[in-house]
């Protein structure tokens, strides 16, 4: 059981076989060199203290062998991506042919639905969130655009009930069952950025292939945060971001999951360059396209070294610690999270974020009633780095990394003598 004293919350910090992660991570401090209370890995994930030598690293090879350094070095560049591969599928539950590290997630996705937005005249139309991430509605927007169809008509939203903010799977499943037909993509964010519920991927692709449509996921707030079970779940593709939950930095590169069943299929349409195609020949300039098989089909180009540093930094870390030790300790602190916000019993706040652990990460969205965002600059003023959404909402992420349990009261005292 959960108790409210700060004795408490410091007990359960001695007691976590992941606290050491913490001295692990660069925490941000004020002006008097006090540690911020982060808790926006759901926005902009720490930076591991590695980062700056696997990075150093490869500016070291740069400045050693120039151009050599794709062969040589300790991690020789040409292979480069192919160092990340095993650890990335393993967060994402997927098989290493299923997974590549490239580019950045809309960009992604927008050469995912090259493969997989196939529309005919009859069926055409996509399915999204109500409140699914601007990113994705401008790409599925500009998609239906591309191919020469109607938004209003193209773009079925899937939206929570009246008077609820979470979404039920069975008004999906009503939608694809009576609109199947039209339907050619459900492209669905496994992990709402909004409300931070967490949804069933395996029976979203059931629902979806039951009538014939192409499943994706956007797993921006998902990857390193869940362990979403790509391959069993039966998904046809997925992409995602490294710099949330997966603390590679800003703006770095994403991820990429199309599934065993399609990685074969050379007849998919889909854009090409020179690192999708058949690394044995690829420097022989005159050979005639060839793709890849899996994943790596989906490249362009070759990679930018210093963000895959980056990843491939916190990748290690991850590899060590497991995303099984991480989401055990993750239920732990966010349910301590919830705990303490129910106990300050106010009407003027609640969470909209699942109670269930199962259908949540470790995001809580706080829900506050007549409030602007004067309130979240009252909470940075505090040194409590949390992260407003109109109207009325903070998301709040207490990460498993490098959030503990001392963190969780004093953030939650300071929001209690706020209110």
């Amino acid at each position: 059981m959960y108790k409210t004293t700060l004795e408490f919350a410091l007990e359960e910090d001695k007691k976590d076989k992941l606290s050491y992660l913490r001295e692990q991570f660069h925490i941000p401090k004020d002006k008097q060199g006090n540690d911020w209370l982060y808790f926006t890995g759901n926005s902009l994930g720490l930076q591991p203290k590695q980062t700056q030598k696997y990075i150093q690293q490869e500016l070291n090879d740069w400045a050693n062998y120039g151009v050599e350094g794709h062969f040589e070095g300790k991690t020789p560049w040409l292979p480069y991506h192919e160092f990340l591969t095993e650890n990335m599928a393993k967060i994402v539950g997927a098989k290493p042919l299923e997974v590549v590290v490239m580019n950045t997630l809309t960009t992604n996705l927008h050469l995912l639905m090259v493969s997989f937005y196939q529309p005919t005249k009859t069926k055409y139309k996509i399915v999204i969130e109500s409140d699914a991430f601007p990113s994705d509605r401008y790409a599925v927007q500009s998609q239906l655009k591309f191919h020469g169809f109607d938004v209003e008509e193209g773009l079925i939203e899937w939206k929570p009930r009246d008077g609820e903010e979470l979404l039920n799977i069975e008004d999906l499943e009503n939608i694809v069952s009576e609109q199947g037909d039209e339907i050619a993509l459900l492209l669905i964010g496994g992990v709402n950025y909004y409300t931070g519920q967490y949804l069933d991927l395996k029976r979203i692709a059931q629902i979806g292939h039951a009538k014939n449509c192409f499943v994706g996921i956007d797993l921006a707030h998902g990857a390193g945060n869940i362990s979403p079970e790509l391959h069993s779940s039966g998904v046809d593709f997925a992409a995602w971001c490294t710099y949330k939950y997966l603390n590679s930095g800003p703006g770095s590169l994403g991820g990429l999951f199309v599934h065993e069943k399609h990685a074969d299929n050379k007849e998919l349409p889909r854009f090409s360059g020179w690192w999708n195609h058949n690394k044995e020949t690829r420097f022989n300039m005159r050979q005639p396209f060839d793709v890849m098989a899996g994943a790596e089909g989906w490249q362009l180009s070759n990679p930018p070294i210093l963000s895959m540093a980056a990843i491939k930094a916190s990748l290690d870390m991850f590899n060590v610690v497991g995303m099984e030790a991480l989401r055990e300790k993750s239920e732990k602190l966010t349910g301590y999270f919830e705990f303490l916000i129910n106990e300050i019993n106010s009407d003027d706040i609640k969470i909209i974020t699942p109670s269930n652990p199962k259908e949540r990460g470790c995001q809580l969205s706080i829900q506050v009633k007549n409030a602007d965002k004067s309130l979240h600059k009252k909470l940075t003023d505090n040194n409590i780095i949390t992260d407003w959404r109109e109207p009325d909402v903070i998301r709040c992420a207490p990460v498993p990394m490098y959030n503990s349990f001392e963190d969780v009261y004093k953030m939650v005292s300071i929001l209690k003598g706020l209110l």
